[in-house]
């Protein structure tokens, strides 16, 4: 039967993938982000806020995971009017199923909901996002869809029909309530982005916002809600949305959110100063009058690659070019590429200071993005560039070749001149730049920049990360305390696999 199987198989694969297609996509009326009032207790609160701050917008910057999950759900219960969430991840664990159901009594209440998602990782919860549709005040969207809805075969066929469109992805992620209150950085819905996860959790940062900047953050979120690159669930998955499948949901929903009150996670928030803060209002804002929303054109997902695609990139590389005297970065995912690894080379030469942390190989979940920067870090050194590579934050960490569970850093930020500071979605690497639909805020703040360079030095120093030096023209890795010749604590499996992706021709997929 093996044999038999080995044959079939493939022909089973074509027969899917000739079969599925996405359905017509038919023109949908434009829909725009409610407009702020002055009806609701967002606009109470935010709204005498704002007028003292007139042409100004406020800042907080979250860096630790329980606040931004604090923030992301007590929103979601104070918005009277309007939600609007964008992702690439959601997932199905404690904090994810908490969310949709925080998101499913604000829809109860009369506010409207509407889910953007990227499908590649939607479409295995396919079923949830379906039945949260069949709420009338909850509209749920994916972006460049999968054909089929479920299956490991049909998924195949997807890939092996129509794999050029579907390697493009939407990386954004954006959390509005009410058009006063946004959040915009790094952070996917799940356990690991928010300090829950009982194995590894990300390091990572947002923006919670006020001000016009959060209307910038609706008119990007409709800009992409309406584009033809986004499918209605509705449309993708009709049987699906039904009154049925939502009550289902609501019950399976109840039952997680009352198992989550006795879990450790619970009691974490509880105790978090941070998170008691933020729900009695007492977080600071910081205001500038210089600031911009950026976000790629959604249709890059259905158009040939090439660097000039990336709006992002666009914007921060004048930005990068202005610095008087220091460039920080962190970039989880750091593929600087021939030319990247000359723009930062030809800063430090010219005397600025060039400090960049990524994640060690051990570290990284994706074994084959640390191959690709690997092959540029020793000129980078060379050149002057300092780099630091975190530690991992746990022996559990298992990489693999194109991805796994769990990661450490996740941030993507950068500052320059300890003024100019970008947060969002973008990573330093190719498949940002030409693949995915990416998205960041640009600030100028003093106070917000020295903010970033205190994380930024907090999670360099020795007891987090290994500064990586020459030494006799050879590599080094060094906490302060041990030295490391070679890639410190990485398995035989990573470094084989760094080494694959290094020799095969993978650097603009990664």
């Amino acid at each position: 039967m093996r044999p038999i199987v080995r044959l079939c198989l493939p022909v089973l694969v074509l027969l899917v993938s000739a079969c599925a297609e996405l359905p017509p996509r038919p023109p949908l009326p434009p829909q725009e982000a409610v407009p702020v009032g002055t009806s609701t207790r967002l606009d109470s609160t935010i709204g005498p806020v704002e007028a003292e701050h007139p042409g100004a917008a406020g800042f907080h910057l979250i860096s630790t995971g329980p606040t931004a999950f604090a923030l992301r759900a007590r929103t979601a219960q104070l918005a009277d009017r309007s939600l609007d969430v964008q992702t690439y991840i959601w997932d199905n664990d404690l904090t994810g199923r908490y969310l949709a159901y925080v998101l499913l009594t604000a829809a109860d209440r009369g506010v409207k909901v509407r889910l953007l998602v990227d499908d590649m990782d939607a479409r295995s919860k396919n079923y949830g996002f379906a039945a949260l549709d069949a709420h009338p005040n909850i509209e749920v969207r994916m972006f460049n869809p999968l054909p089929s809805r479920s299956g490991t075969l049909a998924f195949i066929g997807d890939f092996l029909s129509s794999g050029k469109r579907l390697n493009h992805r939407m990386h954004n992620k954006t959390w509005i309530a009410d058009n006063r209150l946004a959040m915009v950085g790094g952070r996917n819905l799940g356990d690991e982005y928010f300090g829950a996860s009982e194995d590894v959790n990300f390091v990572d940062l947002d923006f919670a916002m006020v001000g016009p900047i959060v209307r910038e953050a609706s008119a990007s979120f409709d800009k992409y809600w309406n584009s033809r690159a986004v499918y209605p669930i509705a449309l993708l998955s009709p049987e699906a949305v039904t009154p049925a499948a939502l009550e289902k949901l609501r019950t399976v929903g109840g039952q997680a959110i009352e198992e989550g009150k006795t879990s450790s996670y619970a009691e974490l928030l509880k105790r978090d100063d941070a998170v008691e803060r933020l729900v009695t209002g007492d977080w600071r804002l910081e205001w500038s009058s210089e600031f911009q929303f950026i976000s790629d054109d959604p249709l890059k997902a259905l158009k040939a690659e090439g660097l000039e695609k990336s709006d992002v990139l666009s914007t921060l590389v004048p930005v990068l070019q202005s610095a008087q005297h220091s460039q920080t970065l962190i970039s989880p995912y750091f593929v600087p590429g021939k030319r990247g690894t000359a723009f930062f080379v030809t800063a430090a030469k010219d005397g600025r200071q060039v400090r960049i942390l990524t994640n060690s190989l051990a570290a990284n979940d994706v074994a084959a993005v640390h191959g690709g920067y690997s092959q540029y870090r020793k000129d980078l050194l060379e050149g002057g560039v300092k780099l630091w590579e975190l530690k991992p934050l746990t022996a559990k960490t298992k990489a693999s070749m194109f991805g796994s569970s769990g990661s450490s850093l996740h941030t993507k930020a950068l500052v320059v001149d300890g003024q100019r500071l970008f947060v969002g979605s973008y990573n330093l690497d190719p498949r940002s730049t030409s693949l995915n639909c990416e998205q960041g805020v640009l600030v100028t703040s003093a106070a917000l920049g020295s903010q970033f360079e205190q994380i930024f030095d907090t999670q360099s120093d020795g007891a987090r990360a290994w500064s990586v030096t020459l030494a006799d023209g050879d590599l080094s890795w060094t906490d302060g305390t041990t030295t490391y010749g070679r890639d410190p604590m990485a398995s035989a499996g990573q470094r084989f696999q760094a080494w694959l992706a290094r020799v095969l021709p993978l650097e603009s997929q990664l």
